[in-house]
């Protein structure tokens, strides 16, 4: 095979079922086993009793007169709440639509707005957001929502208890489909257009079992899932990952907190853990590390942003998850393609993102949308079981995306090698076209992880009057070093190509990050055009 084709050949077929099905089968097979662990709420659940609430307030929900494919919000951090939800939903055939815990009001008003949301399940408030008062100052701008239902015990006028819709008398549907729509998750990321992504029983159910499949996942593991509900990484490659293997679902906070991780993984004796490379970085780099014992650690996903080859190097050494995986997809795609393989080499897992996982197709084209030869770069897109229905009530961007042929053009810029493993070179939208040269913003970013005195980087390009574009390169320096803006050029002049030296440098503390570590180039492009001065027509 010359093409950059690559399809996951697997002996175990997928899964026809619901979700609520996949539920009753794992309560049935491992009742009495922990489900759910939340530890921030004292909650312990067997998988019978996720089974029996879940049963309990989808009928609930259904007793207010809510019907199959409707859409249903859920606006709250981690916590039990989240995952009685997910499930009742499921069983009720009522549509889940993730709401990010960091919404403002405008991205609350449009997405529920958006979807044509009935009911909204809520919690009172999140770190510095009052979600009580945001959804009051919507009061008359939310035509479709008719229920909003507060978790906890506190009353508040105009809301349902969540609670109290434990018990509803409503019977469940019956004849729900695989195919269903089950789910619906925004997809801003770092673009800044939200898009509700349509993701199916089908779709989702399938990608978590093969995800943890590729983990070596049984009834005996307990994974700790910091990464948030809301998102992929949590509800699939940690929820369903769980439910589909029977394994238990250990929640260490509300919110990502290096401490309470730690302290829950000692604790819990997980055996597997989830995060973003900053996550990681953040829980090696503790000051209180030592003195948790890991032992217990065996697996985990890293997702979302590349791994540098050091942190994975004390992943695996200190945090004895020798057989620590890297994931690479997108939500459209339920979400993931490629899934490093827990034997893999080092060099493997952080200069890949590993294979294809069964069922999938993938293959890497050209402008012209022709497979290229391997080892060349092109755009990656995917066919399979895991593509999601289309963006909800918006035909014209689902179409922009997926082609007549089902495949799934992502935006990233890819290779496949001779062995099937794919490397992630890039954005297309992020490339930057300088005096009509392409530079790959991944390119010079992986050259300036070479300087010393560098910790993190982001490039990408600027608006130029001359040139087009420019580069620009953000650098987070490692604690106690300093370093001028010429010592960076210079560092790159004789080593990348002229055009790729970056013209702009900045030192900053931090990047602006998606929840789940992705960072936002569109919000630097924005603030150093700011800074420079520029129109914000010259973006188009």
């Amino acid at each position: 095979m010359t093409r950059s084709f690559v399809h996951g050949v697997g002996t175990t077929p997928l899964r026809f079922q619901t979700i609520g099905e996949a539920l009753d089968e794992a309560a049935a097979t491992w009742g009495e086993r922990e489900a759910l662990v939340v530890r921030h709420q004292n909650v312990r659940w067997t998988y019978a009793q996720l089974k029996q609430r879940a049963e309990s307030l989808a009928a609930g929900l259904l007793s207010l007169g809510l019907q199959p494919g409707d859409r249903v919000g859920i606006w709250a951090p981690n916590c039990s709440e989240w995952t009685a939800t997910q499930f009742a939903t499921a069983k009720a055939g009522l549509v889940l639509v993730n709401i990010n815990p960091a919404y403002r009001v405008t991205e609350l008003e449009f997405a529920l707005n958006k979807v044509g949301c009935r009911a909204l399940v809520t919690a009172a408030s999140f770190k510095t957001s009052d979600y009580l008062g945001m959804l009051a100052s919507l009061e008359g701008r939310l035509p479709s929502l008719e229920w909003k239902i507060r978790t906890g015990s506190e009353r508040t006028p105009g809301f349902l208890n969540l609670d109290d819709l434990y018990g509803g008398k409503a019977a469940l549907p019956e004849g729900l489909q695989p195919d269903d729509a089950i789910n619906i998750q925004f997809t801003s990321g770092t673009t800044g257009l939200p898009k509700g992504a349509t993701l199916s029983h089908f779709n989702i159910l399938n990608n978590g079992y093969f995800v943890a499949r590729a983990m070596r996942l049984t009834e005996r593991d307990r994974m700790c899932i910091p990464v948030p509900l809301y998102h992929c990484f949590g509800m699939v490659m940690g929820n369903l990952g769980c439910l589909t293997h029977g394994a238990a679902m250990v929640y260490p906070n509300d919110g990502f907190d290096p401490r309470l991780t730690l302290e829950t993984v000692a604790r819990e004796r997980c055996t597997v853990l989830y995060g973003v490379p900053t996550m990681f970085i953040a829980e090696l780099q503790h000051p209180e590390f030592a003195g948790f014992d890991l032992a217990s650690l065996r697996t985990g996903i890293m997702a979302g942003a590349p791994c540098p080859i050091e942190v994975m190097k004390r992943v695996i050494q200190d945090m004895h998850m020798s057989e620590v995986t890297i994931a690479y997809g997108m939500t459209e795609t339920s979400p993931v393609s490629f899934q490093s393989s827990v034997d893999d080499p080092i060099e493997r897992r952080v200069s890949t993102v590993g294979r294809v996982l069964p069922h999938i197709q993938v293959k890497i084209v050209d402008a012209q949308g022709r497979a290229v030869p391997r080892g060349t770069q092109g755009e990656l897109c995917t066919r399979g079981y895991s593509v999601m229905k289309g963006y909800w009530d918006d035909p014209e961007k689902t179409r922009e995306v997926l082609d007549d042929a089902g495949w799934m053009h992502t935006g990233d810029l890819a290779t496949i090698d001779a062995e099937g493993y794919c490397n992630i070179t890039g954005r297309l939208k992020d490339l930057v076209i300088r005096g009509g040269e392409n530079v790959s913003p991944r390119e010079v970013e992986d050259f300036l992880y070479r300087h010393p005195k560098v910790q993190g980087v982001q490039v990408f390009g600027v608006p130029d009057p001359k040139y087009g574009e420019e580069v620009c390169a953000w650098i987070q320096l490692r604690p106690g070093a300093s370093a001028t803006e010429d010592e960076i050029r210079d560092f790159c002049r004789g080593q990348i190509a002229h055009q790729k030296v970056p013209r702009y440098v900045r030192f900053v503390a931090e990047f602006p990050m998606t929840v789940t570590g992705k960072a936002q180039k569109f919000v630097m492009r924005q603030r150093m055009m700011e800074e420079l001065g520029l129109r914000q027509e010259a973006t188009a």
